[in-house]
């Protein structure tokens, strides 16, 4: 069984918090890796894979840290999935499919045209989507009555 990757969940957190938080000062790894509860590797990893998308400009030294490259409004979904996301979304594993068999044989090539036609559906699904959305409704759904985590 393929383990799913958390990086875009991951990328997204990170984002969104910098949206919302708006801080004047840069935001450093671990404090972003204590908010999506991870390993700072993992932060700065993504971080890295955002800065090179120029998603997220890093600002070394004593206070040093992250901040948003551009306002959250300009920022897509699909722009964070593409930057640390590496594969496609399907996959047909490592085996090689039965010659003998009519689905051995003829199967993947019908798949591939339904998983392109995914993964175009998914792609302009969150290229519709923004930070700012994400945030605002992350907002939303803070101020209503659920319980909350503590500091």
């Amino acid at each position: 069984m393929s383990r799913k990757s958390s990086r875009f969940t991951i990328a997204v957190h990170i984002l969104v918090l910098l949206a919302i938080e708006k801080k004047s000062e840069p935001t450093t790894s671990e404090y972003l890796a204590r908010s999506a509860s991870t390993n700072p590797v993992v932060i700065r990893r993504i971080l890295a894979m955002l800065g090179k998308a120029d998603l997220v400009l890093a600002q070394s030294g004593a206070h040093g840290g992250i901040r948003l490259a551009r306002p959250a409004e300009q920022i897509s979904l699909l722009e964070v999935y593409q930057a640390v996301e590496e594969k496609s979304l399907f996959s047909f594993g490592d085996r090689s499919p039965n010659p003998y068999c009519i689905c051995g044989r003829s199967l993947e090539p019908v798949l591939h045209r339904v998983f392109v036609q995914a993964e175009q559906a998914m792609e302009k699904s969150l290229d519709k989507i923004t930070v700012a959305q994400v945030a605002h409704d992350v907002e939303e759904v803070d101020g209503l009555d659920l319980p909350k985590l503590n500091s």
